[in-house]
């Protein structure tokens, strides 16, 4: 009977120290568009995404596994909080054709991203691809009219941001060919609030967007960025 307690005993130690474990990794949230979409791998569940174990467009990933972050927060110890990333959607409130995207822009979902304590922000391909209004740099008093151009609704994005996760780590992504401005101005207003970013260059894409070998790259030039520690 003794024995037996010890050994009961030391199995709770062994699987207490394991959650600890778990729950001493940082934790991620990612906040983007298509290119961190995986089928049934969003939350909400209801955001659109472009990434399917059956693919519908000629693209190669078709396991989740392949994907950048998930490749990113098993190479490095992390655990993932929540990725709320919807395909299609801007940062600003204006999407493809002028349209109002308020119910899926990164502004609209910005504080549904759980308690992590890394986020990694992957935006403004969208508003660089639909040709979203520039706007211009505004770093207080935002209007609701504001937000529906990409500059003041950046700088609205990441000001919230930082105060909505206070002592959360925050990491903007600016995805390769984008349009000169909106890669200067997320540089511009990073800079403005102390957030660092990271620039992707040739990134490898089957229908625009990245193939396995693409995501890869994606995790390589992050990490060559340095990253945060896994603050184990």
């Amino acid at each position: 009977m003794k024995r037996f307690f010890t050994g009961l005993c030391l199995a709770i130690i062994s699987i207490a120290s394991i959650a600890v474990s778990a729950q001493s990794r940082k934790g991620v949230s990612i906040l983007g568009d298509s290119y961190s979409t995986f089928e049934n791998c969003v939350v909400p569940d209801t955001n659109k995404v472009w990434y399917f174990e059956h693919p519908v467009r000629e693209n190669d990933v078709k396991d989740v596994a392949d994907t950048w972050w998930y490749r990113l927060i098993v190479e490095n110890g992390y655990r993932l909080c929540n990725n709320n990333s919807f395909s299609g959607s801007t940062i600003c409130n204006t999407g493809y054709h002028g349209n109002d995207y308020s119910d899926r822009s990164f502004i609209a979902r910005m504080k549904n991203l759980g308690s992590p304590d890394l986020i990694y922000v992957f935006g403004g391909t969208n508003d660089s691809w639909a040709d979203s209004p520039i706007g211009e740099f505004k770093y207080a008093d935002w209007t609701d009219e504001d937000l529906y151009d990409f500059r003041p609704a950046t700088a609205y994005m990441l000001a919230n941001m930082k105060k909505y996760y206070p002592g959360t780590e925050i990491v903007f992504i600016i995805n390769s060919g984008l349009k000169d401005d909106i890669t200067g101005s997320i540089k511009t207003i990073c800079d403005h609030y102390v957030i660092p970013y990271i620039q992707l260059t040739d990134i490898d894409c089957q229908v625009g967007h990245p193939s396995v070998k693409g995501m890869r790259q994606i995790v390589e030039q992050i990490n060559a960025a340095g990253l945060p520690s896994a603050g184990r």
